[in-house]
Order: structure tokens, then sequence, then C-alpha cells
């Protein structure tokens, strides 16, 4: 006679990951390590230039093909992620040290800092992120740096409010009363315990903003707003391949394309599951 079956237990069941995690998170762990060890993964330097090899399909030499320069579009794709992936980081990082600060000070301070902040950010919201971005890449110039820099600060606005929400919420829990009847300060228990305790939240939210900021940068770079040449940067090289589909070659534009779109779906799963998960906890 068989032992009946033992039903898993309720904490097992909510910690499953679902399998669509498991495999963004498996794609994203590749895609990482390959920027990571790309001097040694790529075959070729990505600024080499080969014209005689121009436009050449998928092959042993090229396994994704060639540019229009002949430079080999898996290395490119490899060095490239490196940018594409390190730049977000530090657009969010930016964001997140003003978001943050903002609207953990909107939410202790309240009354007329309160305000202050809210209009801030609703100054901020009424342009759109890409046009207030542009226009400060316009007054201080083309580049990554200011690309990440003006979308750090696009960015901002959103971080703010919702760290303002989640720390109204903390403010009104019992142990800040506690620790105010023991002679705590309220900037020390701002800085010692509400903010930590916001720290998972936020943490969840900026896995889910990523995958937008990679494709906000991507999007600079293909309109020549971002990385420059001869930066391997994701969105540059759909920019500089666009030309070649007209000659029939799909391959430049298509493979840092597929690459962009791959990675952000990924952050996308992977970030909505985290933002659950951290949000619970």
């Amino acid at each position: 006679m068989t032992a009946p079956a033992v039903a898993p237990a309720p904490d097992a069941v909510r910690r499953r990951r679902p399998l669509g995690v498991i495999v963004a998170g498996t794609f994203l762990a590749l895609v990482v390590a390959a920027a990571v060890f790309a001097p040694l993964l790529a075959p070729y330097a990505p600024d080499a230039i080969d014209l005689s090899a121009s436009l050449v399909g998928t092959g042993g030499d090229h396994l994704l093909g060639t540019d229009s320069s002949g430079q080999d579009l898996l290395s490119r794709a490899l060095y490239g992620a490196r940018t594409s992936l390190i730049a977000p980081v530090l657009l969010l990082a930016v964001a997140a040290a003003l978001g943050v600060t903002l609207g953990v000070l909107a939410a202790w301070r309240g009354g007329w800092v309160d305000a202050l902040v809210s209009r801030l950010t609703d100054v901020m919201y009424a342009f759109p992120g890409l046009l207030f971005t542009v226009l400060i890449i316009a007054v201080f110039g083309a580049g990554m740096t200011t690309s990440v820099l003006a979308l750090g600060l696009a960015f901002t606005p959103t971080i703010a409010k919702y760290t303002r929400s989640l720390a109204l919420s903390e403010a009104r829990k019992p142990y800040v009363d506690a620790y105010r009847v023991l002679g705590m300060g309220g900037a020390r228990i701002c800085a010692a315990h509400v903010v930590p305790n916001l720290a998972r939240a936020v943490l969840g939210y900026l896995v889910v903003l990523f995958g937008e900021a990679l494709m906000s940068l991507a999007t600079l770079s293909y309109l020549g707003f971002g990385a420059q040449p001869p930066s391997s940067d994701w969105g540059l090289m759909v920019q500089e391949g666009q030309a070649a589909v007209v000659q029939g070659a799909l391959l430049p534009a298509m493979v840092p394309g597929t690459a962009i779109a791959l990675v952000v779906v990924s952050f996308n799963v992977v970030g909505v599951w985290a933002a659950d998960r951290l949000g619970r906890q």
C-alpha cells in the first residue's frame, strides 16, 4: 500500500519560480556572462574592419555575419552588451539616489516640503521623458555620459513618487513612534530604519524599470544622441545597420535589435516577479 502524497507546504508553493521566470533569468545570466567574458568569446576585435568581408552572411568565419565595414557582428554584439547593460545600471543608480531622497524627504517632512517636491515632480512629468532628455543633450552635447545623466533625471520623478507612497505608509507604523519615545531623533529613525525597510520594494521596482532604461538608452543611441562611433552599443549598431537593409542585408540591424528585444522582455518578466516577491517580504 502506497503512502498518501504529501501536499507541498504553502511557502514552497509560493516560492516556486514560474517556468518563464527561470528561462528569462537563465537567458539574462548568459548575457551577463557573455558581456563579462567578451574578450575571450569574441572571435574578432569589435572594431576590426575587413572591407573584403562586407555584408557577409552567416558562416564558419562569421557566425552572425558582418556589417557594411566587414566587422564581425557576433564580436560587436558581445562587446556591445557591456555598454548596453552597464549604462542602464548607472542610469537607475542616479535616478534612485535622487528619487529615493526626494520621496522619503517629502513623506517624512510633509507640509511645504511635500508640496514643493510634488510640484517639482509634476513639472518634470509635464515634459515627455525623451524630449526632456534631448533638451539636456542639446545643451551639454551628445554622448553616453550625458544620456545617462539626462535619463537619470527623467526617471527621477517616477521613483520619487513611488518611494513617497511607500514612505508615507512606513512612517505611520508603530515602530516609528516607539523609537521617538525612546528619544531617537527623526533623521536617525528615517535613515537607520525607514529607508532600509523600503529597500526591498524599491529594488524590485528598479528591476522592473531596467528594461525601460535599456530601451531608452538604445533609442538615444539610435537617434545619434547616445553612444558614438566606434562604440558597439546595440542601439548604435541598429542605426548603423539600417542602411544595409536597403541592400537586402538584414543581419546588421537584426542582430542587435533582437538582442535588445530579448533582454528587455526577459528583464520585464524577471522584474515583475522580483517586484512581487520583494514587495511581500
